[in-house]
């Protein structure tokens, strides 16, 4: 794995992914599958955003197989309905990755279905996802799935009591939580498809420290976070750099199920793709069952 890039990535001639998000990461993850082969499917709520970013992946692999398709990850009628359209389209998939994100707005937002905006986009929108998409993925060559946490994760706690932020709103701890949670299902789903026998391996990444957009997007660029990203620049590795942990773990022949990925030095923050640690309450199965079967009622699907 030593300095691993996507460079490295095995020929996916013949495989179908589908990657959540329309820039930064998710533009990053697209371009090297579709370069390597595979046929993409870059899934975003703006559809302007979209067809720049199939755009740019057709700049950079002229001939890919790559589209558009509508998904807004905070109402969960609309990730019914894109489970819907892409079943109706292809009799499998064969990866998915999870990565779109929001990050700490100041205040509290809710979803469509009236949960705390980045739990509801973040963590349960992609649950959700998953268990829409669980049939074609069952039907998948060699099926994967890949959940973005992130190394705020370190420090996030599952709220049981208030999961939603409905009595105390902090925004990066909130943050915390949601990507947490990514990696409580993500070790929590290959767990679950070992007892169930449904073939798929599930793995989680984080980008590190990555210059995106998401602060920006999240908790503006006046913020702590978003004027450490426009004066400290250098403190921030490339987008390109921050998705070799997703890239390697979607790809790989050497990942592990039930691995958790991400860049190799300075704490985590930066480097390329290593097989990292996870956090101590990642070790909790109890409250990985709880989460699973909690947010199986929140988003009234399941895993079947």
């Amino acid at each position: 794995m030593n300095r691993w890039t996507a460079a490295d990535i095995p020929p996916q001639h013949g495989r179908s992914a589908v990657v959540t998000g329309t820039g930064g990461l998710a533009l990053e993850d697209a371009r090297a599958l579709a370069g390597a082969g595979a046929a993409v499917v870059i899934a975003g709520r703006n559809p302007d955003k979209g067809a720049q970013a199939v755009a740019a992946v057709h700049a950079a692999a002229p001939g890919a197989t790559v589209r558009f398709e509508l998904l807004d990850l905070a109402s969960l009628e609309s990730v019914a309905r894109f489970a819907e359209r892409l079943a109706d389209r292809q009799e499998g998939l064969d990866l998915l990755i999870n990565n779109a994100a929001v990050m700490a707005p100041p205040a509290r937002l809710e979803t469509s279905d009236g949960f705390e905006l980045q739990f509801g986009t973040n963590y349960l929108g992609h649950f959700a996802l998953t268990a829409r998409l669980l049939p074609l993925l069952k039907r998948g060559m060699q099926p994967r799935v890949v959940t973005l946490s992130s190394v705020a994760a370190r420090g996030g706690a599952i709220a049981f009591e208030d999961l939603q932020a409905e009595h105390s709103y902090r925004p990066m701890p909130v943050y915390s939580q949601s990507k947490l949670a990514c990696l409580l299902f993500a070790l929590e789903l290959s767990r679950q498809s070992h007892w169930h026998g449904w073939g798929i391996a599930s793995m989680a990444a984080h980008p590190g420290i990555t210059r995106t957009d998401l602060i920006a997007n999240g908790a503006g660029p006046h913020s702590v976070s978003g004027r450490l990203r426009r004066f400290l620049p250098f403190l921030f590795q490339p987008a390109w750099q921050g998705a070799l942990p997703t890239l390697f773990a979607a790809t790989d022949p050497c990942a592990q199920d039930g691995g958790y990925y991400g860049p190799h030095a300075l704490g985590g923050t930066r480097g390329y793709p290593t097989l990292e640690k996870p956090p101590a309450r990642t070790l909790d199965g109890a409250a990985a069952a709880r989460l699973w079967e909690e947010s199986c009622r929140l988003a009234g699907v399941r895993f079947a």
